[in-house]
């Protein structure tokens, strides 16, 4: 088979009579219990000539002089500052569940106005505030920007990654702690990471068999609600225990999942196809051009010319038809279209005819 008309077809397919189990923290989350995401805006100082082009983004001059004001320096009224070496950016971290005051985290730093490069930066002291406006940490430090920019005299220049966008590890220190109700209450839900009446039920059942009867009620098909004792100690020992809890989830519904853009198919396993003839066809048009010179007779006054002649020609390949019988299984799927040598796009086409057509048992998701 001609390479180039070979596809390539992502199978996710669980074998026939195998038990595939996975850990109940495999497959949920405790409700309450997440990170959340924190924002803030500041002063990225010391840069190399590569900071904001002030005139452009008067907010930079602004901000400085609000944080100049802080030490006691006003500058006199309408000063033009010209800063070269100061940038505008915004701060965004996650705060991670039970992070205490005086613990950590990374913070990435993303200019807002036109600096060419934070590369050598160091950003100033500032806030990180949530959704509810209240302050949680406070960042500072020097930044690492994996991307560069380099400019000659003549107006060339080269970048390399993304010179604007920089992190600073442990960059930012916790200040306010973030209450979830993991401690609260007589209980406590496990959400699934995706919502199955089949793995909520079996999940349910695998830890009124590991721990006791009644211990889990199943409330719908995402949420699992499990009694917990109330001692913070034993509550956590107690969720240790149920999240290593081995469950074999439910089965995907069946899906075939279609990228447009890049021509790859996933298809699951449980998709079946009634009996279907299938004819498909691709037009072929090629444009081919040729120069051609046209030189004017002697003492005729005319000029030489060039003008192009264009051939265009239409035609069909690859005109065939195969039958798929009742009962197919996702191999026979994989080796009909294998054999008829359909293109990616010839498959996407012949998918969504067989869906409309009623003859695919699967739902089809374009992406």
């Amino acid at each position: 088979m001609n390479m180039h008309r070979m596809i390539l077809i992502v199978v996710l397919t669980l074998l026939s009579g195998s038990v595939f189990a996975e850990r109940i923290k495999d497959l949920t989350h405790i409700a309450g219990v997440r990170t959340n995401q924190l924002v803030g805006y500041g002063l990225v100082v010391g840069l190399d000539g590569s900071g904001d082009q002030t005139s452009q983004t008067p907010f930079t001059v602004q901000s400085l002089q609000n944080m100049l004001q802080q030490f006691g320096i006003i500058l006199p009224p309408g000063t033009n500052a010209q800063l070269k070496n100061v940038a505008a950016v915004a701060v965004h971290a996650n705060l991670p569940a039970f992070a205490k005051v005086g613990q950590t985290i990374d913070i990435t730093v993303s200019s807002i106005g036109n600096a060419k490069s934070l590369r050598g930066g160091t950003l100033l002291m500032m806030p990180l505030k949530g959704a509810d406006g209240r302050v949680y940490a406070m960042a500072q430090g020097d930044l690492l920007v994996s991307g560069l920019n380099a400019s000659g005299s003549d107006g060339s220049s080269v970048t390399v990654n993304i010179p604007s966008v920089g992190s600073i590890p442990n960059g930012a220190t916790v200040e306010r702690v973030v209450q979830n109700p993991f401690l609260s209450g007589d209980s406590i839900t496990l959400n699934l990471n995706r919502s199955d009446f089949t793995t909520a039920n079996r999940l349910a059942r695998a830890i009124n068999e590991t721990v006791g009867p009644g211990i889990a009620q199943p409330l719908d098909a995402v949420s699992i609600k499990v009694s917990a004792p109330g001692d913070p100690a034993q509550r956590v020992a107690f969720a240790s225990m149920v999240e290593n809890i081995i469950v074999q989830p439910g089965k995907a519904a069946a899906r075939v999942i279609i990228n447009s853009r890049t021509g790859t198919v996933v298809i699951g396993e449980k998709v079946r196809i009634l009996p279907a003839a299938i004819s498909h066809g691709s037009l072929v048009v090629t444009i081919s051009q040729a120069l051609q010179v046209s030189q004017p007779p002697a003492l005729s006054g005319g000029s030489t010319a060039v003008t192009a002649n264009s051939d265009v020609d239409v035609q069909m390949e690859g005109d065939r038809m195969f039958l798929l019988n009742t009962g197919i299984t996702l191999q026979d799927v994989v080796d009909a279209v294998n054999r008829v040598g359909a293109t990616p796009a010839d498959l996407v086409s012949i998918l969504q005819a067989l869906k409309g057509a009623g003859a695919l048992r699967a739902e089809l998701i374009v992406i």
